[in-house]
């Protein structure tokens, strides 16, 4: 659907949306699925019960589309569903929540592959750190994990966790501090 031969934007795919135009929906889902699906393996840690989770979140979503205030960011409202959707998820199972991440592979200069020993290295690095960072503390890591693993802005982590844009400041602050701590003196 277009309008004088250009696509719809965002506001104008939630609108249509909003009246039962599925399709629109179905492009709203496509560009945020990825996002959205990282956030539900954050909390999950299980690439295929974060599929899961996403789906029905995004059904969800869809389902409550009436409620979502139009001024408001879609991105932030849409992730705090698959938040609670996966947090949901993982406490129906007794278990705490978790994080993992996978952190993508830096590309290496010219395309060569990395020497085993690079390979190595790297791959310890990014164990100890989403090691450290599954140590912290849940409001901390909540923060990190979306503002650092995920990518998102200071405004969509506040929309996503539903907490205010200070408070991702001074939690983001603390995080990295804990982390940086951790990071430097891993026997501690």
């Amino acid at each position: 659907m277009s309008v004088e031969g250009r696509p719809l934007d965002e506001e104008e795919l939630i609108a249509h949306a909003k009246s039962g135009d599925v399709s629109a929906y179905g492009r709203l889902v496509a560009l945020h699925q990825a996002v959205a699906l990282r956030v539900a393996y954050l909390v999950v840690r299980d690439h295929a019960e974060a599929e899961d989770v996403t789906q029905e979140a995004l059904v969800k979503a869809y389902r409550a589309l009436g409620r979502f205030r139009e001024e408001a960011p879609f991105r932030p409202w849409l992730l705090r569903i698959v938040r609670n959707e996966a947090l949901n998820r993982v406490r129906g199972r007794g278990r705490r929540e978790r994080l993992a991440v996978r952190i993508a592979e830096e590309p290496v200069s010219g395309g060569a592959a990395p020497s085993p020993e690079t390979e190595v290295i790297g791959n310890e690095e990014r164990r100890l750190v989403l090691t450290a960072v599954d140590s912290l503390p849940s409001r901390y890591r909540a923060v990190i994990s979306a503002r650092f693993l995920v990518g998102l802005s200071e405004a969509e982590t506040a929309g996503m966790l539903d907490i205010p844009p200070g408070t991702v400041k001074s939690r983001t602050s603390r995080g990295l501090a804990r982390l940086r701590q951790s990071l430097e003196d891993p026997d501690e």
